[in-house]
């Protein structure tokens, strides 16, 4: 779509790297490709995280009390300002509903441009980790007044739309999926050589891990159910891969665990592959990335029966869900597939199979189908 313009505004755009921030710079990677015009503008740091793609426009921000790794925008500055205007674009697409998102949602509505968002964290279910669930209501009330202002709302999954709609958010809600690099996860890339490196043996179960280690991610649950399994069954071994804020205290928790640290590229593909089984008991994701890598590299998958991942996981197939905080059943789960082979033979196939179906240019493909529908319904 030559000539089209796009404005993106994030709260993560490179300075941490997780699924936001990712997913985001595919899609502007994608949007380039296709010869769309895009600027971003979000909260940076130096140094940032990771390279990113295309044009960032730095807002003022600061940092996240408690968690100092995260920013919080506080204005869309004037500078940024006279950058959207000079840019003038087409839509603008609000991927945080911050008080920068805020801002240009404003500013969207004063200059009679179509807005749309996209709905990237889960944010009622961070709350109890921080103590503020009595926030939760004045939050959702928010939330239905800021998405009634937007054209559409792109939710990574039908479990998550239907939260959503229960929540009487009555926006158009639309599907954008998260995808996979099918090339860069795969079975063919499990080694017995990096198994014996990193201490396991051939008779051993790995059970991974992998995300950024902060403590909404469950790691409470995944370290003492891990614990507790190799305890009875002394062949399961725990891998954790990433890094975070919870990294030190995890390792005083589950000492007996090999922890990588964040790896990417093939290292990540390698450490995914040479695991036996993908334990993600979060459930704060709105789609879970994680969980669609393992997938693609072969592990039955394990994960919290809850948003995201219970769009990726059919239970009894490619895996298992359970509640998130029913540990007991997830023990119960994790047992059967230790104690039967030809079940994790069965289920890695079928995790193969599904994750086939997720490719980024397909996604990101339908994700600009929304914006040329909206555009063409404005003329």
């Amino acid at each position: 779509m030559s000539g089209l313009k796009v404005a993106i505004f994030t709260g993560n755009y490179n300075h941490i790297r997780d699924g936001v921030s990712l997913t985001l710079n595919r899609l502007v990677a994608f949007l380039l490709g296709m010869k769309v015009e895009v600027l971003v503008f979000g909260p940076t740091t130096e140094p940032p995280a990771f390279s990113h793609e295309g044009t960032l426009i730095s807002v003022p921000s600061l940092s996240m009390p408690g968690r100092p790794e995260y920013r919080i925008s506080i204005a869309l500055s004037s500078r940024a300002t006279k950058k959207l205007e000079e840019f003038n674009p087409d839509i603008i697409h609000i991927a945080t509903p911050d008080l920068l998102g805020f801002k240009a949602l404003r500013w969207a509505i004063n200059r009679n441009k179509p807005v749309v968002s996209s709905y990237h964290t889960h944010f009622s279910s961070y709350l109890k980790y921080y103590k503020l669930t009595l926030l939760e209501p004045f939050m959702w009330k928010y939330l239905r007044w800021f998405y009634s202002k937007c054209i559409m709302v792109f939710v990574p999954s039908y479990s998550m739309s239907e939260i959503l709609e229960a929540k009487q958010i009555k926006s158009d809600l639309r599907i954008w999926a998260r995808g996979i690099e099918s090339d860069k996860f795969s079975p063919v890339f499990r080694s017995d050589k990096w198994r014996r490196e990193k201490g396991f043996k051939p008779e051993d179960i790995v059970i991974s891990f992998v995300s950024r280690l902060v403590w909404e991610k469950n790691l409470n649950l995944f370290a003492d159910l891990v614990k507790s399994l190799s305890s009875e069954y002394p062949q399961v071994k725990a891998l954790i891969v990433g890094d975070g804020p919870a990294y030190e205290e995890v390792k005083e928790i589950i000492p007996e665990a090999v922890f990588t640290g964040f790896l990417e590229g093939e290292d990540l593909a390698t450490a995914y592959a040479s695991s036996d089984l993908f334990f993600f008991p979060s459930d704060t994701e709105t789609f879970g990335n994680v969980t669609l890598e393992a997938m693609a590299s072969g592990l039955p998958c394990i994960v919290a029966d809850a948003t995201g991942s219970k769009s990726l996981v059919e239970h009894g197939v490619n895996g298992f869900l359970a509640p998130a905080g029913e540990p007991d059943d997830f023990y119960k789960l994790i047992e059967n597939l230790i104690v039967n082979t030809e079940l994790r033979e069965k289920m890695a196939a079928a995790s193969i199979e599904k994750a086939v179906n997720y490719s980024w240019d397909s996604i990101n493909s339908t994700l600009l189908g929304y914006y040329k529908e909206i555009l063409e319904a404005e003329n």
